[in-house]
């Protein structure tokens, strides 16, 4: 929509404007330098589309993923810089009331430390690349429960979210998932959302290795925003496909010898927009439901807890928010998630937030690491 490419000029337009102000300025050019300034941000607004819509415009080519593969990269490497400067500034306002500069050696040191903010950036960019590429490590978790069935005792569900197969998350990061998931030997998988952006006949090939999924009580799906944005009606038959249980509002109870386990799922709160019929509602995920002696919960938003907990789940597994990321996303996220990562108690119910299995935009983690998460139930 034309109101979205005017907010995203909008905004990466006073981004780019921000690192070109305070990274050429310093250097006295004069009107070169506005020039240069106007230059950097059009041709960075301009790389940042390319790695948007190219990947998606020529789908059997290779050489635009590779545009993407650069432009995420430059993208996330930016972010770092304008955090930076941002720091780099307030601590230069705070020094500046103490300390008195002539204007002379202002703008030399001014020079230096923007060397030193680029050098930081780059060094950070870099080993979050690494930290975003390594197949994600396996976080376990006991989820501790008042009376649990015996049968229940040790029972593990592995949990993969947010994995986000597109331009530069392919199929054989989606292989060494599969094969680490499997390592685990579950009794239940479930995959909670965001797996992937682009459509079923772009990516199908990409995703394929998913249908390898193996549990002694199956693999389950909720759909996460992204997936709808990527055409979830499409993708949900086809998880069907590869052997999922798509959950879409609903339950089906596993038996596991004497116990009853109930697992639901609910859609992402952006469904209603894409799909009326798909709102996002826990309660009609129970509906009909037997007893049982454990409920569970997929919900690819933590948002999800409230009615989760009205509704009357045990235990709500979500993704979404990828623990931030990196910096100043892993602050940020706090301010619009009642829960970031981790395990959780919300009054009589526990939520798990697993950090994404994958990521989103640029390849880059810093402290928030991707993670495949084994849980497993056992008596409080």
């Amino acid at each position: 929509p034309v109101s979205f490419f005017i907010a995203l000029c909008l905004m990466l337009g006073s981004g780019y404007g921000y690192i070109a102000y305070r990274l050429i300025a310093p250097l006295g050019l004069g009107a070169a330098g506005v020039a240069l300034g106007v230059a950097f941000v059009a041709g960075l607004i301009g790389i940042t589309f390319a790695s948007l819509v190219l990947p998606f415009r020529f789908p059997r080519h290779r050489w635009p993923r590779y545009i993407a593969w650069g432009g995420y990269i430059l993208f996330g490497f930016l972010c770092l810089v304008a955090s930076l400067l941002v720091l780099r500034d307030l601590g230069w306002i705070l020094a500046g009331s103490f300390v008195p500069r002539e204007r002379g050696d202002q703008r030399w040191l001014l020079g230096v430390l923007n060397g030193i903010v680029l050098g930081a950036a780059g060094t950070l960019s870099l080993y979050g690349l690494r930290q975003a590429r390594r197949t994600a490590r396996v976080v376990r978790v006991d989820v501790p429960v008042a009376d649990l069935h015996p049968d229940l005792q040790g029972f593990t569900i592995a949990q993969i979210s947010d994995i986000h197969v597109g331009s530069t998350i392919r199929q054989n990061y989606v292989r060494s998932i599969v094969e680490r998931v499997n390592g685990l030997n579950p009794d239940l998988i479930a995959v909670t959302g965001d797996l992937v952006d682009g459509s079923v006949a772009l990516l199908k090939t990409e995703v394929a290795p998913l249908a390898e999924l193996k549990a002694r009580h199956g693999t389950f799906f909720v759909p996460g925003n992204h997936d709808y944005y990527s055409g979830a009606l499409s993708w949900i038959e086809h998880v069907r496909v590869l052997g999922m249980r798509a959950l879409i509002n609903e339950h089906e109870v596993v038996s596991v010898s004497q116990a009853k386990l109930i697992v639901g799922g609910v859609t992402d709160p952006v469904a209603q927009k894409f799909v009326p019929e798909h709102k996002s509602d826990p309660h009609r995920a129970l509906a009909g439901a037997p007893a049982a002696d454990f409920r569970l919960l997929l919900a690819h938003q933590p948002q999800s807890v409230f009615a989760a907990h009205e509704a009357g789940f045990d235990l709500q597994i979500s993704g979404h928010t990828h623990g931030g990321q990196f910096f100043p996303a892993t602050i940020f996220v706090h301010f619009v998630q009642p829960y970031v990562a981790g395990l959780k108690r919300h009054k009589t119910m526990w939520i798990y937030v697993n950090r994404g299995t994958g990521y989103w935009g640029p390849p880059l983690r810093l402290n928030a690491p991707s993670e495949i998460t084994l849980l497993t139930l056992v008596a409080a």
